[in-house]
């Protein structure tokens, strides 16, 4: 049980289509509820929805994210991209970057560190994964994948107040797998030691789900959780909110 502030982000990931409203309306229900007095539930659809979703949560405080942005602030020639002046202007406040699906396929740390600026410039809420492959996890290389990944992907970035930083192990990510906690809690302590004054929220993805939510919610330093599949289903996504409350 916590008695945090805590935030619950939904990364929708390539999934969903407007039938896909109709599913949210238990969430909308319960966030008007009593049983969610400190938390914020934010949902980052595909680009495809970003619209219809920001206009289906207007009338309660269900919050709206991007899963990515391009890196330059102009209009131009960059078919089949959309910056982040383009996705605040349909409704998004928050943007996931540097997911590890994405690093796979060639994002390096200082395209992230160029698409970071853009949505500060842009005035979004960034959320940046970050987090070691199994290969590198085995190899002991931890903590100096995450210290490059930081360093390197908010390089001279002063302000980091509206940043949040997730914690991603590559190797969790949809395979139903969680570190152990104090493997959890080193790592997150670890994130932690490389921020000065004020400190960005603290996050935990990878196979969250309402079934583990009961271990992961014991994580004293967490401010929240990015959730992938298990949000896509509303019930799950509820269930995950109130148990970590219970």
């Amino acid at each position: 049980m916590t008695n945090k502030y805590m935030y619950f982000i939904a990364n929708w990931k390539m999934y969903g289509n407007t039938k896909s409203l109709n599913t949210l309306d238990k969430v909308i229900k319960f966030s008007k509820s009593k049983e969610i007095k400190k938390g914020r539930l934010i949902y980052c659809p595909p680009n495809t929805l970003i619209s219809s979703f920001f206009k289906k949560f207007q009338n309660c405080l269900i919050d709206i994210g991007a899963q990515n942005c391009h890196e330059n602030d102009d209009y131009g020639p960059h078919t089949g991209f959309v910056n982040s002046k383009m996705l605040k202007d349909i409704g998004a406040n928050y943007v996931i970057i540097g997911h590890s699906e994405n690093r796979e396929k060639g994002e390096t740390n200082k395209l992230i560190n160029q698409k970071i600026k853009s949505a500060i410039r842009a005035k979004l809420k960034v959320i940046l994964c970050i987090g070691e492959t199994f290969s590198e996890k085995k190899k002991g290389k931890t903590k100096s994948i995450l210290s490059k990944q930081i360093k390197l992907c908010l390089d001279k970035i002063n302000k980091k107040t509206n940043i949040f930083i997730a914690y991603e192990p590559v190797w969790s990510i949809g395979t139903g797998k969680i570190p152990k906690i104090k493997e959890l809690e080193d790592s997150i302590k670890f994130i932690k030691s490389k921020f000065k004054g004020k400190m960005p929220k603290i996050l935990y993805g990878g196979s969250v789900n309402s079934k583990n939510i009961d271990r992961l919610k014991m994580l004293k330093d967490l401010d929240g959780f990015l959730i992938g599949g298990a949000s896509q289903n509303s019930k799950n996504f509820i269930d995950i909110v109130k148990k970590t409350y219970n």
